[in-house]
């Protein structure tokens, strides 16, 4: 039976996408959550879920971050990312932290649904603007934060925790590493960024995507 988690925070949406996504398997299990910590309760309580549909727009841990802490714990399971930005940067990002599938709230239910089965295929889903987009922005204009300053995927899963506020121990526990290798991270992000302390980090970041 297929097991399906859905984290959106406005309730009315997320009772939707629930009512929705049984549209793929009549008896198919669904689970909701409204942010971070209580969608990694639910995963760490079923390891029988077999697929994910994520919104980017998450009170507290932002959906980008915590797509980045499921693919470092839960590597096996595939998430869909479901957003209002609808824009080829942010769907190219979100495929660099390891989503599966990129689907804009806009979309129909057919259209949800027919990514969704895509994924679960094992393909990885993007609309075909997105994909074109991509295509033209191939030459690295506007590149990412990543991009620009090397950083590594673990290391911007790291940064991603650190724009949240979170401290080295609550990251680590996130990810599921040590202490001792967050702060190797921590600074090695400092180094890549030239900086010295967490706020010039953050100042640079969000002075990068400001750009984007």
């Amino acid at each position: 039976m297929l097991k399906v988690l859905i984290i959106e925070d406005h309730a009315l949406v997320r009772e939707g996408l629930l009512l929705a996504v049984r549209g793929l398997e009549e008896k198919a299990a669904t689970l909701g959550a409204e942010d971070a910590d209580a969608a990694l309760r639910l995963l760490d309580a079923h390891d029988d879920i077999d697929l994910i549909l994520l919104d980017l727009m998450l009170p507290g841990t932002s959906g980008m971050a915590l797509l980045g802490v499921i693919r470092k714990r839960y590597p096996t399971i595939p998430v869909v990312i479901l957003s209002a930005l609808d824009d080829a940067e942010t769907a190219s990002r979100a495929l660099r932290q390891g989503a599966s599938g990129f689907v804009p709230k806009s979309s129909s239910t057919d259209v949800l649904l027919g990514a969704l089965g895509q994924v679960l295929d094992g393909d990885v889903y993007l609309p075909p603007h997105m994909r074109e987009a991509m295509a033209r922005e191939g030459s690295g204009r506007n590149r990412s934060l990543a991009d620009r300053y090397g950083l590594t995927a673990a290391q911007m899963r790291v940064l991603e925790l650190l724009t949240q506020g979170k401290t080295n121990r609550q990251i680590a526990e996130m990810l599921g590493v040590t202490e001792g290798t967050v702060k190797i991270h921590v600074s090695a992000i400092f180094k890549a960024l030239n900086v010295t302390n967490r706020s010039q980090a953050l100042l640079v970041a969000s002075r990068q995507r400001a750009k984007v």
